[in-house]
């Protein structure tokens, strides 16, 4: 099979786990307590991977320079474009609690969009990281799949459970994760499409780009749900992800 299309095959699979972790949220009445531990879990298991997978790689390929340079240029990238949706009500989009229902309230407005444009904004740096991971030799990055594909879950979940409370229809929220699971193999396909005509430090500072926006992201929208949800073991259980994802490294190594 045609490697571009097996790119956007493994981005795809990925991207299915928001679809799985949706319906979790949106039929199952979790408590809180327990989607935000899922969610410290799956931000260790990010953590972990972009720090021993994604910034080590990028680091290998193209030295220091490109790596700092990618890595805090995602972070910015995101950073800004995130505070463009979250000003239009996309703020609280992985929170599983009444806050998306309260935000809506507070701005006057169906914030429906915006959440969608939030959502794929979060998706779309870790699916053109699967797709750049197969430029060394062809094979994709486990590491990277496993670790996203597990981290999507308790995102579709805790966003799923909000929406839910929002009084979004299952029309709608199952809509939207359908929608980014294709988008992030498409993100995926054009990952390893569009970056395999570049040189070695192009592609170096691609990966650290996506580094420095997953980092963000679980900063931003990941970590604040896990933490005033279960913040008594927030901690431990973000550190056992982590531990999950490292062994999963060296395991591959």
């Amino acid at each position: 099979m045609n490697n571009v299309v097996i790119a956007g095959l493994w981005g795809l699979l990925s991207g299915s786990a928001l679809i799985i972790g949706a319906i979790v949220g949106y039929y199952c009445k979790i408590p809180q307590r327990i989607i935000g531990g899922i969610m410290a879990f799956g931000s260790g298991v990010l953590i972990s991977a972009l720090s021993f997978d994604l910034m080590d790689e990028a680091f290998k390929t193209g030295g220091i320079f490109p790596a700092a340079i990618g890595f805090l240029g995602g972070s910015l990238i995101y950073s800004i474009a995130n505070y463009f949706v979250n000003q239009q009500g996309a703020k609280h989009r992985k929170r599983s609690g009444n806050q998306q229902g309260n935000q809506e309230v507070e701005l006057g407005k169906n914030n429906s969009t915006s959440i969608a444009v939030g959502a794929l904004l979060d998706g779309i740096p870790e699916s053109i990281v699967i797709g750049v991971s197969m430029l060394a030799g062809g094979n994709v990055s486990m590491v990277a799949v496993i670790a996203i594909f597990l981290s999507n879950i308790p995102e579709g979940l805790s966003s799923a459970a909000g929406m839910r409370k929002a009084g979004k229809s299952p029309q709608y929220v199952f809509s939207i994760w359908m929608i980014i699971a294709i988008i992030s193999g498409l993100s995926s396909l054009s990952g390893y499409l569009i970056f395999g005509h570049f040189d070695a430090s192009v592609i170096a500072a691609t990966t650290a780009i996506a580094a420095g926006a997953i980092l963000s992201m679980i900063a931003n929208t990941m970590m604040p749900e896990a933490f005033e949800s279960d913040h008594d073991s927030t901690g431990f259980i973000t550190v056992l992800g982590f531990l999950a994802a490292f062994c999963l490294t060296k395991m591959a190594l």
